[in-house]
């Protein structure tokens, strides 16, 4: 049985119990992209899963990563087999969680049951040392299907290419950005420490798109929570005819992970570090864009004097914008990016920390966005409205 609610889009966050770990040792992002995009991860076999009024209650012993709104996979049930499958949690207690089964008989299951947190649904076609090449698996008229190739035999960033199609783990054809835009592909920060000490971060997917929220400098002080937020995948393009080309990577040229937070998501927008394979004409190659919000402008999310002050003045409203990219300043959209919601107020990280969650309102009215908070002018300091601003991720779906 499919679940009774969308079950579209995944997140992760290094606050989870048993995350997976990023670090600034070398290997240790491909492991965390694996898991979050490719396996899922933390497996724990059940010790009960009982139905009742329509709710499944599922009991282990310890500790498991799942918290209200994420996305389990659950196998292995032998009679009720309307419960195996991808699930979206409702409630979670230190070792037992629930979900909506409607229409299951009320009951214990039989068989050997496991639940682990459930895969975003891309693939990992080529890999070799320090190297790996993920790509979504879902592919239609409409696009998908490119890859990103990354390089992580560093420690401290990881190395970041986008190809139309590769044969294997070296070798693709349509690279954006191309070599002459970026030589040796874009950055990815991972942490300001080069060693195994844990960096904080946060991860955000459907099947087409990913975002990686990287905080790097919590692995020099666990106070340290600004981050930045890049991302891979397909796009919401405006085109009614459809744009396949609509595609995005977004990557830091600064080889410095202290410098890392330029042209992203939520800061300093207007720096032209956005690569799309093509026009959406399907000529050419590579073509680097900016993103924008639809309402305010291209400086931090949460910082930005567009709408005044967090709480508003006269409603205590927080206002949230949709991004989309474009070529340059001053052009129209040409696709939307999913599932992000950048915030044109100030003083908002005074509110909105790292994990907190926010309900949707306007376009998004019955979901629920998750925080974290992006950085205004480095890595290295507490989050508060003049070091950091906040970011919004829908943690509800679907994106698209």
């Amino acid at each position: 049985m499919a679940s009774p609610v969308d079950t579209s889009v995944k997140y992760a966050l290094s606050t989870m119990a048993n995350a997976p770990t990023n670090n600034g040792a070398s290997g240790s992002f491909i492991a965390l992209l694996e898991a979050f995009l490719v396996t899922g991860w933390d497996t724990k076999t059940l010790t009960s899963l009982v139905v009742a009024g329509g709710v499944a209650t599922a009991t282990w012993t310890g500790s498991h990563s799942a918290l209200e709104l994420a996305v389990i996979l659950v196998q292995g049930v032998t009679d009720k087999t309307a419960l195996n499958g991808e699930q979206k949690v409702t409630g979670k207690q230190p070792n037992t969680l629930t979900f909506a089964c409607p229409g299951v008989p009320d009951g214990a299951a039989a068989g050997t049951i496991t639940i682990k947190m459930a895969p975003a649904g891309w693939t990992k076609p080529f890999s070799a040392a320090g190297r790996a090449v993920f790509k979504s698996a879902a592919v239609d008229a409409y696009g998908g299907g490119m890859c990103i190739r990354v390089d992580d035999t560093g420690t401290t960033s990881a190395r970041v290419v986008a190809y139309e199609s590769m044969s294997d783990v070296d070798t693709g054809f349509g690279p954006f950005p191309t070599p002459a835009q970026m030589p040796g592909g874009g950055y990815w920060t991972k942490s300001t420490v080069a060693s195994a000490t844990p960096a904080a971060y946060a991860m955000f997917a459907d099947a087409r798109f990913f975002f990686w929220h990287a905080i790097p400098a919590f692995a020099a002080n666990a106070t340290y929570l600004g981050g930045v937020t890049r991302g891979f995948g397909d796009l919401l393009a405006r085109r009614p005819a459809g744009d396949p080309f609509a595609v995005d990577l977004n990557y830091s040229s600064a080889a410095a992970v202290t410098s890392q937070y330029e042209g992203s998501f939520d800061n300093q927008r207007n720096v032209a570090q956005h690569a799309t394979p093509r026009d959406f004409t399907g000529l050419g190659s590579a073509v680097l864009n900016i993103v924008n919000p639809y309402v305010g402008g291209t400086t931090n999310s949460g910082s930005d004097v567009t709408l005044g002050e967090f709480p508003s003045r006269y409603s205590g409203e927080l206002f949230m914008s949709r991004e989309f990219i474009a070529p340059s300043t001053g052009q129209p959209p040409r696709a939307d990016v999913p599932g992000i919601r950048t915030i044109p107020q100030t003083k908002v990280a005074d509110s909105l920390k790292f994990g907190d969650r926010v309900p949707g309102t306007g376009d998004l009215a019955g979901r629920t966005l998750l925080a974290v908070n992006s950085v205004i002018t480095g890595f290295s300091g507490t989050v508060v409205s003049g070091s950091a601003g906040a970011t919004l991720f829908d943690i509800t779906g679907p994106w698209r």
